[in-house]
């Protein structure tokens, strides 16, 4: 055997030595193509019950969420008519309101002497 015939021994012995480590990535990656695709199954089969309490969750919450709206509308609306109201009744009887003033105002300075007479 010549040099020819050892450089085609030790081409050859190269070329299965690569062919094998090829093989083996190609036999691992293959194995991480597999259990990725486990993994995202299962991710997948958790996660959409989950993603169904969540909706179900946001809608229970809504219901509340409504009323307390319909709620506090009905307050702003009833607060609204009150501040109608009395502005109304200050505009049309500013008169009466200004007697219920000076009402007041006797009555809490008789209240003042009343309460300085006792001490």
């Amino acid at each position: 055997m010549g040099p020819g015939g050892i450089a085609t021994i030790i081409a050859s012995s190269a070329l299965l030595i690569i062919a094998i480590a090829m093989s083996y990535v190609v036999i691992r990656v293959g194995r991480f193509v597999d259990e990725a695709k486990l993994s995202l199954k299962s991710l997948t089969d958790e996660t959409a019950p989950l993603i169904q309490e969540v909706h179900t969750t946001v809608t229970l919450v809504n219901g509340p969420l409504k009323s307390i709206n319909r709620i506090s509308k009905n307050a702003e609306d009833l607060s609204d008519k009150v501040t109608q109201a009395s502005q109304s009744f200050m505009s049309k009887n500013s008169s009466a309101v200004k007697v219920a003033g000076a009402l007041l105002s006797i009555a809490s300075a008789k209240k003042a002497r009343a309460k300085k007479k006792a001490e």
